[in-house]
């Protein structure tokens, strides 16, 4: 029997101006080789300034870029179905760039398991964007003053 899968998530990163240089990889890396997730797909896509979109392969990028990329070593490549990207890309403003990933939470795995095996499931997942956790903690801070 192989492992138990921790939670997947899909997250798609966004970037102005289709300056996608790579320079979330080195992070990302940092995170696969501690063991703490394991990306399972990534894709590359992009609207230029006329509105045409272009789903990257890593050989399509630039080599500071795809080396990198190249290293994470997706395991299901192609899970990320095109439709699904370009979906995606239709949102996106024109000139921009977005990664959207795969993502294996390793570190909850045993948790996610132990859910499984008491017979529950998840009801609720929600992430909860920075900048909002960031307004709630000065607030709590300055109230606390």
């Amino acid at each position: 029997m192989s492992q138990p899968l921790g939670p997947v998530e899909y997250l798609v990163v966004y970037f102005e101006g289709n300056q996608f240089r790579g320079e979330i990889v080195p992070a990302l890396n940092e995170l696969v080789d501690s063991g703490l997730i394991r990306v399972i797909d990534l894709a590359v896509l992009s609207k230029d300034r006329n509105g045409d979109i272009t789903i990257f392969e890593s050989s399509e990028l630039a080599p500071d870029v795809a080396v990198p990329l190249d290293s994470l070593e997706c395991e299901l490549s192609g899970m990320l179905a095109e439709d699904d990207l370009l979906m995606v890309a239709d949102e996106l403003e024109p000139n921009t760039t977005a990664a959207a990933m795969l993502v294996e939470n390793i570190w909850a795995a045993r948790f996610a398991q132990a859910v499984r095996s008491a017979d529950g499931e998840v009801l609720l997942n929600t992430r909860i964007p920075h900048d909002v956790v960031e307004e709630v903690r000065e607030a709590l801070l300055a109230g606390a003053a």
